[in-house]
This record gives C-alpha cells, structure tokens and sequence, in this order.
C-alpha cells in the first residue's frame, strides 16, 4: 500500500510543473552566450570584483549550457554586477582573550542581465548574501582567514546569482 502512495505521488507530480530548485532555466531560449564585464566595485574590498567576475563566469559554465564570452558585443546578454557595500562585524567574542573568533562578512551587489538589444531580462538591486568564518585566537595557530573567507563568500554570491538568473527570483 506504501509503495503504491508513493508511486502514485511520483506520477501526479510529475504532470504538475513540479522541478528541483535551482535546475530551471527560465532565459529567453535566445541567449546562448553570455559576457560578464568586470564587477565594479565602490567599496574598499578590492580584491572582490576580481573573484566575483571569474567565480560567476565559472558558476555559469559549470551548472549551465550558456558560453562565457569576453567581449559584451559578441554576446547574446551580458550581465553587469556592482558591489555596493561589504561589511564584516565580529559574531562570536572570546572573553578570555577579549579578541573576536567568529566573524559575519556580508556583501550587497547590483546586478542586471541585459539581451544584447539592451532590455532588461533581469535586475536585482540590493541582493545580499552573508558568510562566516571564524578566527584563532591562539596565535601558534593564527592563520588569516581573509583570502579564503573572500573565496567563500565570492563561490556563495556566485551561486546565488546563478540561481537568481536561471529561476527569475
């Protein structure tokens, strides 16, 4: 009997629009190349842009049928991003050492997909996107979580603006 609710579950979803999150694409079927300008950037994180371009580029060939390509007018859309605001504040106190040892970093970009006759497919402005990462205290075993907490959060913004895009969200 459990069995035969499952497949009856299974069959009636399948007819209904049902569909993993983050597997649908919902671009014109038009597009097939896209470019992606350097990320501007009006915050003093500078090396974020530059992870930011390469690691949404990469999110884009890894999870979909589109090509990269690097000039805008060889392309079918091209997406423009801008970090306007990144911030890191401590999260979690050690009151012995009286030092920081988790830390929240949050950043905020804009970003718009444009079809290569210049309409607007998709814009998100103020899109937010947070990660943390946690600090030694012990300075034997302090190692400056910067770099990768940066990579971190650039896989994580790039993940979500894919999605973003591909699901219209």
């Amino acid at each position: 009997m459990r069995a035969l609710a499952c497949v009856l579950a299974a069959v009636s979803l399948t007819g209904c629009g049902y569909q993993v999150a983050g597997t649908m694409d919902s671009l014109p079927k038009t597009i097939h190349t896209i470019a992606i300008p350097q990320t501007k950037n009006t915050t003093i994180q500078y090396k974020l842009s530059d992870l930011l371009t390469a690691y949404v580029g990469r999110e884009f060939l890894s999870r979909t049928r589109y090509k990269i390509v690097p000039n805008p007018a060889d392309a079918d859309a091209v997406l423009s991003m801008a970090v306007v605001n990144f911030v890191t504040y401590p999260t979690i106190f050690d009151p012995i050492a009286g030092r920081a040892t988790g830390t929240q970093a949050i950043v905020t970009l804009n970003f718009t997909l444009r079809d290569k006759a210049g309409a607007t497919i998709l814009t998100r402005p103020n899109f937010e996107v947070r990660q943390r990462y946690e600090i030694s205290i012990d300075p034997k075993q302090y190692l400056d979580e910067t770099e990768p907490a940066l990579q971190r959060l650039a896989t994580d913004v790039s993940r979500s603006v894919v999605s973003a895009i591909l699901n219209k969200f």
